[in-house]
């Protein structure tokens, strides 16, 4: 089965980024109904809170403004990431929380995969749980991860011939045996998937310092099979489509904030929201003030509680 790739051509370039402020803050609020919000570098660094970030939340639902938080980050399931809230002192719902690890679920579910079919997992547990949810069988993961290979001669590495679908995101435990499993399903078992959840270059995984993204782990895959995935995280077109179908608000009533402008900012240029990029996380003032880069967002600030810090002005 061979699904649709969801991966939208770039926006086109806009005007230059309009710095946040106490006009334009109270513009934004009056115009949209929902805000979109990446978490890693956004709402937190690694397992430590940004500052604010409680109280502009907080703010926000008291002026009936609907939260959705949309990350690339596939380590983690919709549960795991409610607990992660909750750790943080901030009362999420998993009906709130869109990862990518639940938009590969989904995307195998939409498309009809054989559920007799398995999907095997160069990942994390959050993948693992969200595919076991939506009632396929899942293998590999991190598992795998202490799995080693003997090259040695006469070496046959077997894999499952009914593996339908190869599902690729972050992964710290990534290693020889994983990527040979990967490569072998995708280029010998007929018609199977190679879906990834994210291509982020690079990621805030602790709070110090950036860490390789998923985007390594996919590059060595495409490597070695030839291939390019299907993403179904941001900046695909598909996870937008999930919450338009979820929520009854049109995208121009929406504001996508973060802090990266390949995946999160396009994401809302792509769908028709307004945006807004954070400086906490990925992006520098030079990053976006650098001529090479095609990609505006509407608004730019250094964080997000600097829309509650602008009101109270």
């Amino acid at each position: 089965m061979k699904g649709k790739n969801p991966n939208p051509g770039s926006a086109a370039a806009a005007a230059a980024a309009e710095l946040l402020c106490g006009a334009n803050v109270r513009a934004l609020l009056d115009s949209v109904d929902a805000f979109l919000f990446d978490c890693d570098g956004v709402i937190w660094k690694g397992d430590k809170l940004i500052d604010g970030v409680p109280e502009t939340l907080d703010m926000l639902r008291s002026k009936g403004k609907k939260l959705v938080f949309v990350t690339n980050n596939s380590t983690k399931s919709r549960s795991q990431y409610s607990n992660k809230f909750r750790s943080l002192g901030l009362s999420v719902t998993q009906d709130e929380i869109l990862s990518s690890s639940f938009a590969a679920a989904m995307y195998l579910k939409v498309n009809d995969f054989p559920p007799h079919k398995k999907v095997y997992v160069i990942g994390g547990e959050g993948i693992l749980q969200e595919l076991q949810l939506a009632g396929f069988t899942a293998l590999g993961g991190p598992e795998d991860g202490e799995k080693r290979v003997q090259l040695k001669s006469n070496c046959f590495f077997e894999h499952d011939k009914n593996v339908g679908a190869v599902v690729v995101g972050l992964d710290p435990d990534i290693n020889y045996y994983k990527l040979q499993y990967g490569t072998l399903c995708i280029r010998e078992n007929p018609e199977c998937l190679f879906i990834a959840t994210n291509r982020d270059s690079v990621g805030h995984m602790t709070d110090l310092q950036e860490w390789p993204g998923a985007g390594c782990m996919v590059g060595a895959i495409c490597g070695s099979t030839g291939q390019e995935p299907i993403v179904v995280g941001k900046p695909s077109t598909f996870m937008m489509e999930f919450l338009l179908k979820k929520f009854d608000i049109s995208t121009s009533r929406m504001c996508m904030v973060g802090d990266r402008l390949d995946t999160d900012i396009l994401f809302g240029q792509n769908a028709g929201c307004k945006t807004l990029l954070v400086l906490s996380g990925v992006t520098t003032q030079s990053i976006l003030d650098d001529s090479s880069n095609s990609i505006q967002p509407d608004y730019y600030s250094s964080k997000v509680s600097d829309i509650l810090e602008l009101l109270e002005e």
